[in-house]
């Protein structure tokens, strides 16, 4: 596999972007990054996604695919028949089961963690930290229900929904290290916290989780530009 045939336009602090890097990583897949300012967005990043204009893509063979999940499925199934295992559950219910609770991490997880280092005071954040609390719960239960007793969501190995769902762990660690409040805590979710320290060890992951010390460092930037976004938004 030359490595003209995969590249990835990608931030090192994005969580959508570690996916799409341990999907590699799993299918032994070499790749060329290109790491995105998105101050100006960069024209190769215009060009390969003109809909949204996000991180990540996917190019493969020039032929760009966009947003994380649906790039992650991409690969599972582009290279189904290298000898590395699968990233979704072979069974279509589990495979099912796994999207659903992807798409509710989704929806729920990180712009929960995005308001609460954008709004000011401590009873703004309350809500959205009952947002996560309610994820955890519920994810907790699910971990039960897709891992059947084995280490990862995934069964033996890393799958679909602990791509997903860790990808979030490095900003989870910045909120918890910002405001001092742990929301994955072993007397509400033991599972999940055995679970974290499993998924951040694998081979697949390790080294991928961005460094806590340079998110913490461009948290106080991004708090300043989501609150002005925050405000514009306000007005109309």
């Amino acid at each position: 596999m030359g490595e003209s045939e995969v590249k990835v336009i990608g931030k090192w602090s994005s969580p959508y972007v570690m996916r799409v890097k341990i999907a590699l990583r799993i299918k032994s897949i070499e790749h060329e990054h290109f790491e995105e300012t998105l101050n100006p967005k960069s024209d190769l990043l215009l060009k390969s996604n003109p809909v949204y204009g996000r991180v990540p893509v996917l190019i493969h063979h020039g032929k760009p695919i966009s947003e994380s999940l649906i790039i992650v499925e991409y690969i599972d199934e582009t290279w189904s028949n290298n000898n590395s295992p699968s990233i979704l559950p072979s069974d279509p219910y589990d495979r099912a089961l796994a999207r659903f609770w992807a798409t509710y991490i989704d929806e729920k997880w990180f712009p929960s963690m995005k308001s609460i280092i954008t709004v000011e005071t401590e009873e703004e954040r309350e809500p959205y930290y009952k947002v996560l609390e309610e994820v955890v719960e519920r994810v907790e239960d699910a971990f039960g229900k897709c891992s059947k007793g084995k280490p990862f969501f995934g069964g033996d190995s890393v799958g679909f929904l602990d791509i997903a769902f860790g990808s979030f762990l490095g900003w989870l660690h910045v909120t918890e290290s910002l405001y001092g409040r742990k929301v994955l805590v072993e007397a509400k979710a033991p599972s999940l916290v055995k679970w974290a320290e499993r998924f951040a060890d694998d081979p697949a992951v390790k080294g991928l989780i961005p460094d806590h010390d340079k998110l913490l460092e461009i948290s106080k930037p991004l708090q300043i530009k989501w609150r002005a976004l925050a405000a514009i938004g306000k007005k109309y």
